[in-house]
Protein backbone atom coordinates (compact mmCIF):
# COMPACT_ATOMS: atom_id res chain seq x y z
CA UNK A 1 0.00 0.00 0.00
CA UNK A 2 1.36 3.56 -0.84
CA UNK A 3 0.99 5.94 1.74
CA UNK A 4 1.02 9.95 1.37
CA UNK A 5 2.99 11.43 4.26
CA UNK A 6 2.54 15.03 4.37
CA UNK A 7 5.20 17.38 6.33
CA UNK A 8 3.41 19.70 8.76
CA UNK A 9 6.04 20.09 11.62
CA UNK A 10 7.69 23.68 10.62
CA UNK A 11 7.54 26.78 12.51
CA UNK A 12 6.60 29.09 9.50
CA UNK A 13 8.84 31.59 10.74
CA UNK A 14 9.61 33.23 7.45
CA UNK A 15 5.68 34.01 7.02
CA UNK A 16 5.40 35.07 10.67
CA UNK A 17 2.59 33.00 11.89
CA UNK A 18 1.37 29.12 11.23
CA UNK A 19 0.84 29.19 7.39
CA UNK A 20 -0.48 25.72 7.58
CA UNK A 21 -3.36 27.29 10.07
CA UNK A 22 -3.98 30.10 7.15
CA UNK A 23 -6.92 30.16 4.96
CA UNK A 24 -7.03 29.00 1.36
CA UNK A 25 -10.35 29.20 0.03
CA UNK A 26 -12.85 27.50 2.14
CA UNK A 27 -10.45 25.27 4.05
CA UNK A 28 -6.91 25.63 4.99
CA UNK A 29 -2.98 25.55 3.29
CA UNK A 30 -2.93 22.24 5.27
CA UNK A 31 -6.57 21.62 4.39
CA UNK A 32 -6.07 21.75 0.67
CA UNK A 33 -2.91 19.51 0.91
CA UNK A 34 -4.98 16.77 2.76
CA UNK A 35 -7.63 17.23 0.50
CA UNK A 36 -5.25 16.48 -2.69
CA UNK A 37 -4.08 13.29 -0.71
CA UNK A 38 -7.42 12.19 -0.40
CA UNK A 39 -8.46 13.05 -3.86
CA UNK A 40 -5.26 10.39 -4.96
CA UNK A 41 -4.47 7.20 -5.45
CA UNK A 42 -2.92 6.72 -1.54
CA UNK A 43 -4.23 3.73 -0.03
CA UNK A 44 -3.68 6.59 3.63
CA UNK A 45 -2.46 9.45 4.68
CA UNK A 46 0.01 10.27 7.82
CA UNK A 47 0.58 13.71 8.95
CA UNK A 48 4.11 14.85 10.71
CA UNK A 49 2.89 17.13 12.95
CA UNK A 50 5.35 19.44 15.36
CA UNK A 51 5.15 22.85 15.74
CA UNK A 52 1.62 24.19 16.62
CA UNK A 53 0.34 19.99 16.69
CA UNK A 54 -2.57 20.36 18.55
CA UNK A 55 -3.82 23.16 16.25
CA UNK A 56 -3.29 21.57 13.10
CA UNK A 57 -4.70 17.69 14.52
CA UNK A 58 -7.61 19.76 15.48
CA UNK A 59 -8.06 21.33 12.10
CA UNK A 60 -7.50 18.04 9.98
CA UNK A 61 -9.54 16.03 12.01
CA UNK A 62 -12.24 18.27 11.80
CA UNK A 63 -11.99 18.20 8.17
CA UNK A 64 -13.81 14.26 8.67
CA UNK A 65 -17.28 16.17 9.44
CA UNK A 66 -17.60 18.34 7.03
CA UNK A 67 -17.18 19.27 3.11
CA UNK A 68 -14.53 21.21 1.73
CA UNK A 69 -15.39 22.73 -1.38
CA UNK A 70 -13.50 23.93 -4.35
CA UNK A 71 -11.45 27.34 -3.86
CA UNK A 72 -12.12 30.85 -3.21
CA UNK A 73 -8.82 31.59 -2.74
CA UNK A 74 -8.21 34.77 -1.27
CA UNK A 75 -5.71 37.29 -3.12
CA UNK A 76 -4.59 40.91 -4.29
CA UNK A 77 -3.99 39.61 -7.95
CA UNK A 78 -6.08 37.87 -10.57
CA UNK A 79 -4.27 34.75 -12.17
CA UNK A 80 -6.99 32.68 -14.08
CA UNK A 81 -3.70 30.25 -15.00
CA UNK A 82 -3.10 27.23 -12.42
CA UNK A 83 -6.25 27.80 -10.14
CA UNK A 84 -5.91 25.33 -8.05
CA UNK A 85 -8.84 22.70 -7.38
CA UNK A 86 -9.42 21.77 -3.74
CA UNK A 87 -10.70 18.49 -3.29
CA UNK A 88 -13.47 17.70 -1.18
CA UNK A 89 -12.39 14.90 1.94
CA UNK A 90 -14.49 12.03 1.62
CA UNK A 91 -15.63 10.28 5.07
CA UNK A 92 -13.91 7.36 4.01
CA UNK A 93 -10.75 8.88 3.02
CA UNK A 94 -11.12 11.04 6.04
CA UNK A 95 -11.16 7.74 8.26
CA UNK A 96 -7.63 6.87 7.26
CA UNK A 97 -5.76 10.33 8.12
CA UNK A 98 -3.22 9.24 10.73
CA UNK A 99 -0.88 11.43 12.87
CA UNK A 100 2.79 11.40 13.76
CA UNK A 101 4.74 13.68 15.72
CA UNK A 102 8.36 14.82 15.32
CA UNK A 103 9.72 16.11 18.61
CA UNK A 104 12.64 16.90 16.36
CA UNK A 105 11.53 19.23 14.16
CA UNK A 106 13.81 21.82 14.81
CA UNK A 107 16.76 20.01 13.03
CA UNK A 108 15.36 20.16 9.75
CA UNK A 109 12.75 18.53 6.96
CA UNK A 110 14.84 15.11 7.59
CA UNK A 111 13.86 14.28 10.35
CA UNK A 112 9.97 14.94 9.90
CA UNK A 113 10.22 12.42 7.08
CA UNK A 114 11.69 9.83 9.32
CA UNK A 115 9.00 10.14 11.96
CA UNK A 116 6.52 9.73 9.20
CA UNK A 117 8.37 6.64 7.97
CA UNK A 118 8.75 5.08 11.33
CA UNK A 119 5.19 5.27 11.79
CA UNK A 120 3.90 3.71 8.74
CA UNK A 121 2.45 0.44 9.12
CA UNK A 122 3.94 -2.56 8.29
CA UNK A 123 1.90 -2.88 5.08
CA UNK A 124 3.08 0.31 3.63
CA UNK A 125 5.28 -0.39 0.67
CA UNK A 126 6.26 3.23 -0.51
CA UNK A 127 5.66 6.73 0.91
CA UNK A 128 5.15 9.72 -1.53
CA UNK A 129 6.26 12.63 0.73
CA UNK A 130 4.18 16.23 0.43
CA UNK A 131 4.64 19.38 1.60
CA UNK A 132 2.49 20.85 3.94
CA UNK A 133 2.32 24.07 2.21
CA UNK A 134 1.99 23.38 -1.40
CA UNK A 135 -1.90 23.73 -1.51
CA UNK A 136 -1.65 24.43 -5.07
CA UNK A 137 -0.21 20.72 -5.61
CA UNK A 138 -3.25 18.36 -7.78
CA UNK A 139 -4.35 14.88 -7.45
CA UNK A 140 -3.59 14.40 -10.96
CA UNK A 141 -0.05 14.96 -10.19
CA UNK A 142 0.38 12.57 -6.93
CA UNK A 143 -1.23 9.98 -9.61
CA UNK A 144 1.78 10.34 -12.04
CA UNK A 145 4.20 10.05 -9.92
CA UNK A 146 2.49 6.90 -8.35
CA UNK A 147 1.87 4.96 -12.07
CA UNK A 148 6.04 6.23 -12.85
CA UNK A 149 6.47 4.38 -9.79
CA UNK A 150 4.27 1.12 -10.69
CA UNK A 151 5.88 0.90 -14.02
CA UNK A 152 9.20 2.35 -13.93
CA UNK A 153 11.06 -0.47 -12.14
CA UNK A 154 12.67 2.56 -10.10
CA UNK A 155 12.40 2.73 -5.95
CA UNK A 156 12.60 6.51 -6.20
CA UNK A 157 10.50 8.91 -8.09
CA UNK A 158 10.47 12.41 -8.49
CA UNK A 159 8.87 15.18 -10.43
CA UNK A 160 10.21 17.77 -12.63
CA UNK A 161 9.05 20.52 -14.70
CA UNK A 162 11.00 22.22 -17.36
CA UNK A 163 14.17 20.41 -15.85
CA UNK A 164 13.86 21.03 -12.20
CA UNK A 165 13.00 18.34 -9.69
CA UNK A 166 9.85 19.29 -7.40
CA UNK A 167 7.61 17.71 -4.85
CA UNK A 168 5.81 15.01 -4.02
CA UNK A 169 8.77 12.82 -4.05
CA UNK A 170 7.73 8.58 -4.14
CA UNK A 171 10.04 6.47 -1.99
CA UNK A 172 10.13 2.76 -2.00
CA UNK A 173 10.17 1.67 1.87
CA UNK A 174 13.33 -0.83 0.85
CA UNK A 175 15.17 2.13 1.69
CA UNK A 176 12.95 3.11 4.93
CA UNK A 177 16.09 1.88 7.01
CA UNK A 178 18.48 4.11 5.24
CA UNK A 179 16.65 6.80 5.38
CA UNK A 180 16.47 6.39 9.30
CA UNK A 181 20.17 6.05 9.27
CA UNK A 182 20.97 9.56 7.61
CA UNK A 183 22.00 12.36 9.74
CA UNK A 184 19.44 14.96 9.80
CA UNK A 185 21.87 17.92 8.34
CA UNK A 186 22.59 15.37 5.12
CA UNK A 187 18.78 15.50 4.41
CA UNK A 188 17.30 13.10 1.85
CA UNK A 189 19.46 14.71 -0.84
CA UNK A 190 22.11 11.64 0.80
CA UNK A 191 19.70 8.88 -0.17
CA UNK A 192 19.67 10.23 -3.96
CA UNK A 193 23.34 10.66 -3.85
CA UNK A 194 23.29 7.06 -2.73
CA UNK A 195 21.24 5.67 -5.71
CA UNK A 196 21.24 7.67 -8.41
CA UNK A 197 20.38 4.86 -10.70
CA UNK A 198 17.44 3.99 -8.82
CA UNK A 199 15.88 7.52 -9.65
CA UNK A 200 13.43 8.30 -11.84
CA UNK A 201 12.12 11.66 -13.29
CA UNK A 202 8.80 12.16 -14.59
CA UNK A 203 7.45 15.29 -16.10
CA UNK A 204 4.58 16.73 -14.42
CA UNK A 205 3.65 19.32 -16.59
CA UNK A 206 2.58 21.21 -13.99
CA UNK A 207 4.99 24.39 -12.35
CA UNK A 208 3.37 23.58 -8.97
CA UNK A 209 5.23 20.69 -7.96
CA UNK A 210 7.80 23.94 -7.69
CA UNK A 211 5.65 26.23 -5.63
CA UNK A 212 4.86 26.46 -1.85
CA UNK A 213 3.84 28.93 0.47
CA UNK A 214 7.28 30.61 2.82
CA UNK A 215 6.33 34.48 2.61
CA UNK A 216 3.54 36.77 3.25
CA UNK A 217 4.43 37.77 0.26
CA UNK A 218 4.14 34.32 -1.42
CA UNK A 219 0.42 34.62 0.56
CA UNK A 220 -0.98 37.60 -0.21
CA UNK A 221 -0.14 36.93 -3.86
CA UNK A 222 -2.63 34.24 -4.26
CA UNK A 223 -4.98 34.04 -7.38
CA UNK A 224 -7.85 36.79 -6.39
CA UNK A 225 -11.51 34.58 -5.99
CA UNK A 226 -14.16 34.72 -9.10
Amino acid sequence: MIWAVILAAGESRRMGTQKLLLPFGETTIVGAVVGTAAAARVGGTMVVLGADRDAIRAELTSLAGRHVPGPRVPSTRDQSANRPGVPSLPDERASKIAFAVNDHYQMGMLTSIQAGLRALPAGATAAVVMLGDQPFLRAPVVDTVIAAFETGGRGIVLPTFQGRRGHPVLIDLKYRDEILAIEPLEGLRALMRAHPDDILEVEAADPNILRDLDTPEDYTGLPKPN
